[in-house]
């Protein structure tokens, strides 16, 4: 019988952070390349809320500006604009309401990368509404969720055609 793979929750400095870690076995370039086009987001997203059409560039830069289809409660588009990043190492995007999803990768050796991922709040407009809307339980159970989807895709990839 196979182990149940599982990704780690991470205290934060922060009631309104959330984030997790999940260690991959593959290299952090092609991880960094899975997360940095957001047409590949749908492959790993584990929160559920993802539609897909999007639209913006391949392949995200800081200032890079990129929408999707997203769905809780009811049908909406996002517009998410990118805050931080550090090529192969970090990324990090924020939409209108200012929280924003961060990635950091950490290279163990050249085939093993240890990934962490964040739900920061504490940039938002109003991080006690998002409370309300139980975005940080929510955000951390997608968290983990959507770290071992990325393990999953990044080990597995799909055969050239």
């Amino acid at each position: 019988m196979s182990e149940k793979v599982m990704a780690e929750i991470l205290p934060t400095d922060s009631k309104y952070k959330r984030a997790g870690k999940i260690t991959i076995n593959a290299p952090a370039a092609e991880i960094f390349e899975l997360v940095a086009n957001p047409r590949n987001h749908a492959l790993f997203d584990g929160s559920g809320t993802l539609r897909g059409n999007v639209r913006g560039p391949e392949r995200l830069e800081l200032g890079s500006k990129f929408g999707m289809d997203m769905h809780i409660f009811a049908n909406y588009r996002i517009k998410n604009t990118v805050v931080e990043f550090e090529e192969g190492q970090t990324i990090a995007w924020c939409h209108p309401g200012h929280h924003r999803w961060r990635y950091e990768l950490e290279a163990v050796d050249p085939h093993t990368t240890v990934v962490v991922e964040t739900f920061d709040g504490s940039t938002a407009r109003i991080p006690a509404a998002l409370k309300l809307m139980n975005a940080y339980d929510n955000n951390q159970k997608a968290i983990l969720k959507t770290l071992v989807r990325l393990k999953e895709v990044a080990e597995n990839p799909p055969a050239p055609e």
